[in-house]
């Protein structure tokens, strides 16, 4: 790792790929083996050769060396597209009813009829799906099932004229409906037609359906307030997801509760839009579950919640932001999952867990490498930091002086929620734990805690600060950066830019006295909001660097601008870092352009890429 700092010409380590003993011999020009000839032709050892006036080198391993190691396949993994991280074990969905999905289940002005052409085919496949006569496709699944008649139902039952059921989806249902009341089972027919009054056919399940136990029983009481376009408390809600999670392994769920059930639950309480009770109980309804957060002995701390699905277009700038501010004392937590739906975008985790792949070995450090194979130590080099983290680890991280950040990944600090990231796949659309999820204190501190959250749609920027103000912090922030995140962009304002707030646009509040925001009354907290333009502050407008899900691009992009290589990605690092800095109220940020200043030194003087390198080095050796 210490060689990201080298000046020498470097190979780029671009991936580590498994050799299985099936595979061709064949291997592209860019690819070589471990062992290797030498520089000399001699057996064992290859010459390598230059491209693009560097050097890169690709290692494929045969899988007796990864038994060797005691690795899995799944701990080597090429960081080219941040979609090579979607879990195998996750059934696949059917990809006609999931297109239809993005359609019809989203909100009152979003939603997009069907056409009868479209939803005949839709029909179509779940007819032949319940059958089991569907071929060459994915069957439909039970989330997807509970999903798309939930949008069906609470479309029909609450949302406004023009975003009811179309004229071609009536007549498709006309026609499918009393094939489809013989083939689903009663939990989907619930779903689909809970007063059984569905095209007058007397539907009878609807009306009589209860469940099957008292966990499912509540469920369904919940569900049938949803269908109908109704609201739940926040005691409800909390004890429905209670109720039925973690997920089982198995097809089904661990509590014994309807997948379709549930993913009807959660498709409709988003369509239906939250209100405040309701995503309380999803922001604290797993608060306990590990046992009360351990406390950081920090002066600051600031949870950043950024989207769990992750960036496809556009350079991802927090988990360097966070080690620009660990140099001067503002102490952070990220946290996100490896791949999350709908996007399954490039996050942090991924960026973490393969930060190794791409590290630059100078040109003698590479030769070393060839000529003597690959040796355990190198290999954890290769693989980047540990992201199974638990939260007490986060804490020490957090704590050390070397470091100052942390993340964690949901898997290990909220099991019951990271269950559900498979039938998000096959829900399409975001639950409202996609809102929650960004407003998490995993940790806590003795000094000041501020949350720093993403968003896009216009209407979530204020339950947002709703959650945080719950939440007891001294500082709120929420961003609309690029594709929703939280990297604010130097580029300008496109004059055709789309309605609602513009990217850059932030708006929090902060607290003006030493006590916590819950303590703090309305006179001590001073609210903001404004629109972020980066010339104001001295950058020169630049395009954003495009990613397009490349994991590795966008590592690149952020060491090249630790190791102060000047260009948009330092520049978009040195913006979020100062204006996140200033509009928090950390200390010694009072004046925006000290807070840039103050940025750039971490950067320049290399202290930024020391604490990523420590990082790494610090959490690989934690078990």
């Amino acid at each position: 790792m210490k060689a990201l700092l080298s000046p020498e010409p470097s190979f780029s380590i671009s991936s580590l790929q498994i050799k299985r003993p099936t595979y061709s011999d064949a291997l592209p020009s860019s690819c070589l083996r471990f062992p290797l000839t030498d520089f000399n032709g001699h057996p064992r050892r290859r010459k390598l050769l230059p491209h693009g006036g560097g050097l890169k080198m690709k290692a494929v391993l045969d899988s007796a060396m990864m038994e060797q190691f005691g690795l899995k396949e799944s701990d080597i993994k090429n960081p080219a597209l941040s979609s090579a991280y979607r879990r195998s074990e996750i059934p696949k969905a059917n990809r006609t009813v999931l297109d239809a999905q993005a359609r019809v289940c989203t909100g009152p002005t979003q939603t997009r009829p069907l056409s009868e052409e479209q939803a005949f085919k839709v029909f179509d496949t779940i007819l032949r799906s319940a059958r089991g006569e569907l071929k060459g496709e994915e069957p439909v699944s039970k989330a997807q099932l509970g999903a798309f008649f939930a949008g069906m139902t609470i479309r029909a039952n609450a949302f406004p004229e023009e975003t009811q059921w179309s004229e071609g989806e009536k007549r498709a249902m006309d026609v499918f409906w009393p094939l489809l009341v013989r083939a689903l089972p009663p939990d989907v027919l619930f779903i689909a037609d809970p007063e059984g009054s569905l095209l007058g056919t007397g539907n009878s399940v609807g009306p009589s359906f209860v469940g099957n136990e008292s966990k499912e029983m509540r469920l369904v009481g919940a569900l049938r307030e949803v269908l109908a376009g109704g609201h739940l408390g926040y005691e409800e809600v909390k004890g429905v997801l209670r109720d039925v999670l973690p997920l089982g392994s198995e097809d089904g769920l661990a509590s014994g509760v309807s997948e379709s059930l549930l993913s009807a639950f959660l498709i409709g309480q988003r369509m239906n839009r939250e209100t405040d009770r309701e995503l309380k109980a999803y922001c604290l309804a797993f608060d306990d579950e590990l046992g009360g957060a351990p406390v950081a002995d920090v002066k600051s701390l600031t949870h950043y919640g950024e989207p769990y699905d992750g960036n496809t277009r556009f350079f991802r700038s927090t988990l360097f932001v966070a080690t620009v501010r660990a140099c001067y004392g503002e102490s952070s937590l990220l946290h996100g999952v490896e791949w999350m739906p709908p996007k399954g975008g490039v996050t942090e985790e991924q960026m973490l867990k393969f930060m190794g792949a791409n590290t630059s070995l100078s040109v003698h450090q590479a030769k070393e490498l060839i000529e003597g194979g690959v040796t355990e130590e190198q290999m954890l080099k290769f693989m980047g930091a540990n992201t199974s983290l638990s939260v007490h680890q986060a804490k020490e991280l957090i704590e050390d002086e070397k470091a100052g950040f942390a993340y964690l990944s949901l898997r290990e600090a909220r099991p019951s929620l990271y269950s559900l990231v498979g039938m998000r796949e096959h829900i399409k659309k975001r639950p409202p734990l996609a809102t929650t999820e960004k407003v998490q204190q995993f940790v806590r501190a003795t000094g000041k805690e501020s949350i720093v959250a993403g968003f896009y749609h216009e209407g979530y920027e204020e339950p947002l600060l709703m959650l945080m103000r719950r939440r007891g912090v001294h500082s709120g922030l929420v961003v609309k950066g690029e594709e929703g995140a939280l990297s604010m962009t130097t580029r300008v304002r496109a004059a055709t830019a789309s309605k609602g707030f513009p990217v850059n646009y932030c708006s929090g509040f902060r607290s003006l006295s030493s006590e916590t925001a819950l303590e703090a009354d309305g006179v001590s907290r001073q609210s903001f909001n404004l629109e972020v333009d980066a010339r104001n502050y001295g950058f020169e407008p630049t395009e954003t660097p495009r990613t397009d899900r490349s994991v590795s691009k966008n590592i690149e992009l952020g060491l090249a601008a630790l190791r102060g290589e000047k260009g948009a990605a330092y520049d978009r690092i040195v913006l979020n870092a100062g204006i996140v800095d200033h509009l928090l109220g950390s200390e010694g940020a009072e004046d925006v352009a000290v807070a840039m200043e103050r940025a750039k030194e971490a950067i320049d003087s290399g202290k930024a890429l020391k604490k990523l390198l420590n990082y790494i080095e610090i959490s690989r050796k934690m078990k």
